[in-house]
Order: structure tokens, then C-alpha cells, then sequence
């Protein structure tokens, strides 16, 4: 069985962490996957990754295992997807800026949500005017679908960077699903498909 001695970095909650855990918290409650009193269980809330493996890792506690490298080199290589694509998606991006002002904007997010600290200047409003008016033109079910296919395809190629523990990528899945759901609510989308296997329902 792995050992795992985490945290591996310093964490800290930031612009957008605890909104999002909340979130998380109430519809996976709602979904039977948390208990009811996980916002008063220290062991679930807490930023830091357990280091038991029966336990899932919260896409809030993904900081402590990852750090910032490994996060900028996964986001990083997502948008190389995103530039080498079709002009109605890539051109999209490229009216805001290149690989790597989206890969640092989005890496900050990602950082964020994920108990690094406050990365993501502006939190939520911030990344509601990026999707209702940068975004807008992809923010519908043909350009949720392709956004969901190069993001699979960017995690199936970067396990490298998700260590050797498993519970990762899961988490990662299960972040990537949070705010998919969310954005398919404000922005009506359809059934486009999910990132795979995500956290299994803790007792």
C-alpha cells in the first residue's frame, strides 16, 4: 500500500476557495456523496490532502499534494490544445491573448480553488466576465463539448504530473465536473460528456 506524507506544500485558502468548497459541499451532500456535517468535520474542510488512500483527496486539498508546477504544466498544455485547434474555437482565445496569458490566468485559478492561496485576483466576478464576455461565443453546447474533449485529452497525456497517488487525477476530475455542472446552469448546456471517474461518497 502507498504512503503518503502530505502536505507536500504550504497551503492557504484563497480568493475563491471557500466559495467553492461550499458549493461543492451543498450539492455533494445533496448527491449523498458527503455527509451532513462535513462543514464542521476538520478531516474533510481542512486544505490539507489526507494521507490515508482509502480517503479521497477535495479538489481544495489539491495544493498540498501538487504545488504550482505541476498545475501550470497541466494548464499549459491544455492551451497548446486549445491553439492548435480549429479557428472558430482557437480564435476565440487568441482575441484575449496567447498560450501563456491564459495559461497563467488559468493556473491562477486553478491554484486558487485548489488551497494554494489568493492567486485568482478578483475571484468569482472576475471569472464570470471572462465567460460572459470573453468566452461568450464558446460558452453553449459545441463549445463546452470541445473544451471538455481537450481537457480529457490534456489529462490522459500529463500523468505525470498528478504523482504517483491516484486519488489526483480523481480530484481533478471531480473539480473539472464542479464547474462544468455550474457553468452548464447559467449557461444552459446540454449533455456533453464528463472528465471520468470522480470522488467517491465519503461516510
Amino acid at each position: 500500500m502507498a504512503v503518503f506524507s502530505y502536505p507536500n506544500f504550504k497551503t492557504q485558502h484563497g480568493y475563491m476557495t471557500k466559495t467553492a468548497q461550499t458549493a461543492y459541499v451543498g450539492n455533494a451532500m445533496d448527491a449523498g456523496l458527503l455527509p451532513p456535517d462535513t462543514m464542521r468535520r476538520a478531516d474533510l474542510v481542512t486544505l490539507k490532502a489526507p494521507n490515508d488512500p482509502s480517503q479521497p483527496i477535495q479538489f481544495w486539498q489539491l495544493f498540498s499534494v501538487l504545488g504550482p508546477d505541476p498545475i501550470v504544466a497541466i494548464v499549459e498544455s491544455f492551451y497548446e490544445r486549445v491553439f492548435a485547434d480549429e479557428p472558430w474555437f482557437t480564435s476565440v482565445f487568441e482575441r484575449v491573448g496567447g498560450v501563456e496569458h491564459h495559461t497563467m490566468t488559468q493556473a491562477s485559478m486553478w491554484a486558487d480553488v485548489m488551497g494554494g492561496g489568493p492567486y485568482y485576483h478578483g475571484a468569482d466576478f472576475r471569472l464570470s466576465f471572462h465567460h460572459t464576455h470573453n468566452a461568450i461565443a464558446l460558452m453553449n453546447d459545441r463549445g463546452a463539448e470541445r473544451w471538455v474533449t481537450l481537457m480529457n485529452a490534456t489529462l490522459d497525456a500529463n500523468g505525470v504530473h498528478m504523482t504517483d497517488d491516484p486519488r489526483v487525477r480523481i480530484a481533478i476530475n471531480t473539480f473539472l465536473t464542479h464547474f462544468l455542472g455550474k457553468y452548464a446552469q447559467e449557461f444552459n448546456f446540454g449533455d456533453i460528456g464528463a472528465f471520468g471517474e470522480t470522488n467517491a461518497a465519503v461516510a
